[in-house]
Order: structure tokens, then C-alpha cells, then sequence
């Protein structure tokens, strides 16, 4: 996998990029990490990319010329046109899923936005994916596109110690993930669960699978929709959305969403 970010605070991403699981992939050769520096294709002598808005407003506006030289000369040099990710609250919300697509991919092109953004004939013509990390406005594309990176990376093969971990984080087979827990046995008098301590892996796998079931329940109900369960994990579901409808707590918004729509969802199933 071959990232190329397009940017003008190249360092910024590279300093990021530069360590941890991250990094030491990028030692291995697992994956490559280029930053672009768009300003290194401004035509101004004084290396200007940006320029007031037309129609007025605040701020500054990337100027379309230096985005799109940076991409055609990537373009050249790779001998095709790869996918390019705009970094933006406007676009699609990235996740798991989509993580697991793009790392199909042998190159990515990210696109790091700053200022007022990006004119928008530059778009047009390069951009193939909006993508954003929610809804809520940063100073630049440059977080948003470590973040898809280091998630991307993780499904890169050889890149984690251990590929199962890949998928059995939060998100794999949209359920969150089951508590994890290590020495010491007792802390402040609360017990590592026995099941865990026991050996018997069919039964760590059941109290895990049942875990992730209850947390995302709990804390992302919204995500049961797409959650593949097996009959016995449903009624165990069911169960546990029963237990919460006549508990004595009155169950947040979030959880009485789920509660609602999952429990219909399992009567019709």
C-alpha cells in the first residue's frame, strides 16, 4: 500500500506517521508514506497557493492551479491515475468498512484541504472520494488523513504482530469490542472474570462474542443493524434489550433507539 498526501505542511504528517505501528510498517516496506508539498508547484515567486474568495467572505481559498500540477506530476511519475480522498466535513463519514475497501487499493491519494478549502474546479477534476471523520470542522485535511491511514495500515497484511487483531477490534462484524483485561488478578477489589482465567477457549470465545454483544447494546445500539448473529446470540440479545426495558434505570435516548428498532428488527427476523 503506497499512501500520497497532498499537503502543505508535509513535515506535519510525516512527524505523525512516523511512529509506532505506523512506522515500524514503513520500516518493513509493508507500506510507503510520501507527502506532497503543494507549494512546491505554486507559480507565484513568493510561493502564494491561496487567494481571496470570489463573491466575497472570510478567509482564504486554495487556489486550483498548484492542487492539480501536484496531482498530474504524482500522476506521471505512478504511470496512472490513482483514487483521491478529499479530506471534508461534507463527505461520507468514514469507518470500518469503508477502511476495508480503500486497503484494497495499491495507492491512495489524500488530499489535505486548508484555510477556506479548496477552489472547486480542483475538485471536480481530481477528486473521486469525499471523505470525512465527522461532523465537525477542523484547521486542515491533515488529521483526518493520518487517522484513515493509521486505520487503513491496520488491515494491510503483516502489518499488525497478530492479523487477528484486525478482526476482533471494535467495529469487525459491527460489534464493539469485548473488555480486555491483564495482570493483576484483583485490583482494588475487583476480579478479572473467572471465565477468562479458566483455559477453556470455547467458553472465552462465547463470554467474549456475548461482551461485545452487551457493550454495543449499551453503548452503540445503532450499529446492531449491520451485526451478524448467530440464533442463539440473537435471543441472547433479545434477552438482554427485555431485561433493559423493565429494568428500574430509564434507558438513555441513544440505548431506547435501539431498544425500539432492534427489538422490532429481531421479531421480524
Amino acid at each position: 500500500m503506497n499512501y500520497h498526501i497532498l499537503t502543505l505542511f508535509p513535515q506535519m504528517v510525516l512527524d505523525g506517521l512516523n511512529t509506532s505501528i505506523i512506522g515500524r510498517a514503513v520500516e518493513k516496506q509493508l507500506i510507503s508514506v510520501e507527502a506532497v508539498n503543494i507549494r512546491d508547484f505554486s507559480k507565484d515567486k513568493h510561493k502564494h497557493v491561496d487567494d481571496a474568495p470570489y463573491g466575497g467572505g472570510a478567509g482564504m481559498v486554495m487556489q486550483p492551479g498548484p492542487v492539480c500540477d501536484a496531482y498530474e506530476d504524482l500522476c506521471t511519475r505512478l504511470g496512472r491515475r490513482p483514487r483521491v480522498l478529499y479530506m471534508t466535513p461534507q463527505g461520507k463519514v468514514f469507518n470500518q468498512k469503508i477502511a476495508s475497501e480503500l486497503a484494497m487499493e495499491e495507492d491512495l491519494v489524500f488530499l489535505c484541504g486548508h484555510y477556506e478549502g479548496i477552489d472547486e474546479r480542483a475538485l471536480e477534476m481530481i477528486v473521486t472520494d469525499y471523505l470525512s471523520v465527522g461532523d465537525y470542522v477542523l484547521t486542515g485535511g491533515e488529521l483526518p488523513a493520518m487517522v484513515m491511514i493509521d486505520c487503513i495500515s491496520r488491515l494491510v497484511p503483516g502489518v499488525l504482530n497478530n492479523d487477528e487483531s484486525a478482526e476482533i477490534e471494535s467495529f469487525y462484524d459491527n460489534l464493539l469490542e469485548y473488555p480486555q483485561y491483564t495482570r493483576p488478578e484483583v485490583y482494588e477489589g475487583r476480579a478479572v472474570p473467572e471465565v477468562l482465567l479458566s483455559g477453556h477457549h470455547k467458553n472465552i470465545h462465547e463470554w467474549r462474542r456475548r461482551e461485545s454483544i452487551r457493550r454495543t447494546l449499551e453503548r452503540r445500539p445503532d450499529l446492531l443493524d449491520g451485526a451478524n448473529l448467530t440464533k442463539k446470540e440473537r435471543q441472547f440479545l433479545e434477552e438482554l434489550m427485555q431485561a433493559a426495558k423493565e429494568g428500574d434505570e430509564e434507558p438513555s435516548e441513544q440505548l431506547q433507539h435501539g431498544l425500539e428498532n432492534g427489538l422490532g428488527k429481531l421479531e421480524e427476523s
